[in-house]
């Protein structure tokens, strides 16, 4: 599936650009209502199509996305200077069904994701349809 957002053009079905493919970080950028943009360093998690971000559900990113879906990314260092080129995207909150699958992701990259700290407000985040 294919369509036009903003004059770029997103498909469901693209992989996921390899300037992001194994980094260890990525910095998300939504943006608030007034469209201005709040870039947030995260760990992610990977497939074939999709990018996979945990969160919590009363963070100011689950809000932000839950409002407004385009979201930017790019690869970043631990404290989100960019590394690479930025790509925009679309984000989606997952429904509880399908956090094992994302979970299972961010625990492949990320053994301290694994720890039982994490909150269960914890949500998932999948991020696909990059632009090209």
């Amino acid at each position: 599936m294919t369509s036009v957002v903003k004059g770029l053009f997103y498909n469901a079905l693209m992989p996921i650009p390899p300037q992001i493919q194994g980094h260890k970080y990525l910095l998300l950028t939504t943006f608030r209502k007034a469209g201005t943009a709040v870039p947030t360093p995260v760990w992610f998690g990977e497939d074939t199509a999709n990018l996979y971000v945990m969160t919590r559900s009363d963070s100011g990113k689950f809000k932000r996305i839950r409002n407004n879906p385009q979201v930017r990314v790019a690869p970043c260092t631990l404290r989100g200077k960019v590394t690479g080129p930025e790509f925009s995207a679309s984000a989606r909150i997952l429904p509880p069904q399908d956090w094992p699958r994302a979970r299972k992701t961010i625990h492949r990259k990320y053994w301290a994701a694994r720890l039982p700290i994490w909150s269960k407000k914890n949500i998932y985040l999948e991020i696909s349809g990059f632009a090209f």
